[in-house]
């Protein structure tokens, strides 16, 4: 005898993934609403309940997946960086692939990568630079670029095997200035103009004292 009644498969509990479902997709609009809401009035003048009548939750579900505004901030902001390492990562491997040892070069796709991560989400990327963060967000950057900068380090070796640390600050902190100023217009071709040129003033630099050697 036939039935039209589907039996959901041993070990699968249904009502147990709708839930988890539901509260991830209320996660993801919550993220969504806070960042459209940060981005249109700040961090400081947001308000909680802006952002879930955005999202179309309670301010009880907002508690329940983050500890409030700066924790939704933060979240952000780690979510942002995590998509720009991949994006580096994935252009950095593909030059390598592709058979380039250059270090300068292999460092100038992943700056590429990373700007087009910038000029791809403005208006997030604005909001990280614009000094309008939670208290003690600016450690928090501080400590983002000094991992960026072990990361660029790794590109970078002197014939001793060390690192050349002082092109590899040079680079971060060139870099750093071109994200900052690269996103701050509302001009996305002149942005990319602006964005390949603050790039080939990077490709030209170099440490002397390996010049000289």
């Amino acid at each position: 005898m036939s039935s039209d009644i589907d039996v959901p498969p041993a070990g699968v509990d249904e009502p147990a993934q709708r839930t988890s479902d539901r509260g991830a997709a209320t996660r993801t609009a919550l993220l969504n609403a806070a960042r459209d809401v940060f981005c249109e009035a700040g961090f400081a003048q947001a308000a909680v309940t802006d952002i879930v009548a955005r999202a179309g939750a309670s301010v009880g579900s907002l508690y329940h997946h983050f500890n409030g505004k700066a924790d939704l901030y933060l979240t952000l902001f780690d979510e942002f960086q995590a998509r720009q390492q991949e994006r580096t990562r994935e252009a950095i491997t593909t030059v390598r692939d592709a058979g380039e040892t250059d270090p300068m070069r292999q460092f100038l796709a992943g700056a590429n990568a990373y700007l087009d991560g910038s000029l791809g989400e403005r208006e997030v990327a604005r909001l990280f630079i614009s000094g309008d963060g939670p208290p003690g967000f600016d450690r928090v950057m501080r400590k983002r670029l000094k991992r960026w900068a072990r990361r660029n380090a790794a590109l970078f070796h002197t014939d001793d095997g060390g690192v050349d640390e002082a092109l590899v600050i040079v680079l971060t902190g060139a870099m750093a200035g071109a994200v900052s100023e690269v996103v701050q217009g509302d001009d996305e071709d002149a942005s990319r103009r602006l964005a390949d040129e603050m790039l080939a003033i990077v490709a030209t630099i170099r440490n002397p004292r390996t010049e000289q050697r």
